[in-house]
């Protein structure tokens, strides 16, 4: 993808000294021969003293003997799972410029590249292995090897969930994070879903890369960013990309309603996220269940909210799941690879906290979206959190989707037509649609299980289809481009 001349990267060379030192001493990095995606860019910045990385969590500091460290901010316009990608190296140099230490970034964190007592150097380049689609750097073959199970599922199932990507360091500054654009991102990744070789004989000399001061590569990634994202939604029909699944309660038609083996079913069935209520017990538990009381499901007396936890499990009959609690479908998602829709009955701030804390702590905050009727409810939690999409549930035909949405910062529409029409498709018009995405917003539809309407409301552009059968929604897959 080739940006606009007026969004070019400032390549000016302030300090010619530390320019020629970092490509002196730039890295090796062995890919794997399928890998889709080599690094263009690298972000350089050269310390003589201790001090904060720019662009890292952490502190540089000079090991005895080092004169200088290196450190690379290598970018890649995509990673497997996400739209860009921001890896880190460091080198240490003595007077004499031998490397004689070196780091690298791993999943968030980083790591001494020692392969056991060695440091993999050539020609006073440090020799590093990427992870195939995700990149993330190791001294040896052998770690990656390692990962070789969960490394082929990112590049394969789980190619582009992630969308747009916006890590710590872009807070606030990259903006391109919406719905219409994590949509498009995942749609363009998913056709380059690969199955890695593991076969690393593909050596890239790091300096063909260009080289700019790490100012002005930050200063240029929010454009870069925003330009991409914007691209692969102009290029990409919004008819042929990846159609939400969104198993309602679980694969409620297959297992009890929101129990885990509904929850495991919906993942066997390609589901992108379950659809969930929560509520609240006597003791202050977040559990997942749609009634306020016990007896349809279960078929005993009883109101959620006034048992503790302990006395609704006690009380569930012999041979039925109990109830489980937010925090255990959380991990069971997170651990199966799906998010949550939140139907949000009630908003209290302590239960509300307690969910988010969960979310945070599983990774599943950014896959997930809160939804409510309640437009107070949608414009307390969007307050309460901004970084959760929130979806805005309703059932007149004739109100403003745009205008609602709008009005209480809501990331995505859910007209609830599904009672209103035989086919709910018919009162969706293409003007409807293409206002909505106008907008920036997605558009969710609920719940359809009958084949000819999940049909017409793909064709039409929904982004998200909740249904009890969610195999009848998943097996709508993205249209690749030839």
């Amino acid at each position: 993808m080739s940006q606009p001349e007026d969004q070019a990267l400032d390549t000016n060379v302030i300090n010619r000294d530390d320019y020629d030192l970092a490509v002196r001493h730039a890295p090796r990095i062995r890919f794997d021969i399928r890998e889709p995606f080599l690094p263009s860019m690298v972000g350089y910045t050269v310390f003589r003293t201790k001090s904060a990385s720019p662009s890292f969590p952490r502190e540089i500091e000079l090991p005895d003997g080092a004169v200088c460290a290196i450190e690379y901010a290598v970018w890649w316009d995509w990673e497997i799972q996400h739209l860009y990608e921001l890896e880190h190296i460091w080198i240490y140099l003595d007077a004499n410029e031998q490397i004689i230490g070196g780091e690298a970034s791993w999943h968030g964190g980083y790591h001494d590249m020692h392969d056991g007592d060695a440091l993999p150097v050539e020609n006073k380049q440090l020799i590093l292995y990427s992870e195939p689609g995700k990149h993330a750097f190791a001294p040896a073959r052998q770690w990656l090897i390692d990962r070789a199970d969960q490394t082929r599922l990112s590049c394969g199932a789980h190619a582009g969930r992630a969308g747009v990507l916006v890590t710590p360091l872009f807070e606030g500054k990259i903006t391109s994070r919406t719905p219409l654009a994590n949509r498009a991102v995942h749609s363009y990744l998913e056709c380059l879903a690969f199955e890695p070789s593991f076969d690393f004989s593909n050596v890239l000399a790091l300096e063909k890369a260009t080289f700019v001061a790490w100012d002005a590569l930050e200063a240029w990634i929010p454009e870069r960013v925003a330009w991409c994202a914007g691209e692969v939604q102009r290029t990409f029909p919004i008819e042929q990309q990846h159609l939400y699944t969104i198993a309602h309660r679980g694969a409620s038609a297959y297992a009890p309603e929101n129990s885990l083996d509904a929850f495991r079913k919906a993942a066997e069935m390609g589901s992108d996220l379950v659809e969930v209520d929560i509520r609240v017990t006597a003791d202050g538990v977040p559990v997942v269940t749609h009634d306020a009381t016990l007896k349809r499901v279960f078929g005993v007396d009883g109101v959620v909210s006034e048992l503790t936890l302990e006395r609704l499990n006690a009380i569930t009959p012999e041979g039925m799941a109990p109830v489980p609690t937010f925090a255990q479908v959380a991990e069971i998602c997170a651990d199966l690879g799906m998010g949550l829709y939140l139907d949000i009955k009630d908003f209290n701030a302590d239960a509300g906290a307690q969910v988010l804390a969960t979310l945070e702590r599983t990774g599943l905050l950014k896959f997930c979206i809160a939804g409510s009727f309640r437009p107070d409810l949608v414009a307390d939690i969007k307050a309460f959190e901004p970084r959760l999409y929130t979806s805005i549930l309703f059932g007149a035909v004739n109100i403003d989707p745009v205008g609602l949405a709008q009005a209480i910062h809501a990331d995505y529409v859910h007209p609830c037509w599904e009672r209103r029409a035989p086919n709910p498709h018919t009162l969706l018009s293409p003007e409807w649609i293409t206002r909505v995405h106008n907008a920036g917003l997605g558009i969710v539809c609920w719940h359809e299980e009958r084949p000819d309407e999940i049909a017409a409301l793909r064709t039409l552009g929904v982004d998200m289809i909740c249904s009890d059968n969610p195999d009848r929604v998943s097996i709508h897959k993205t249209i690749c481009p030839p």
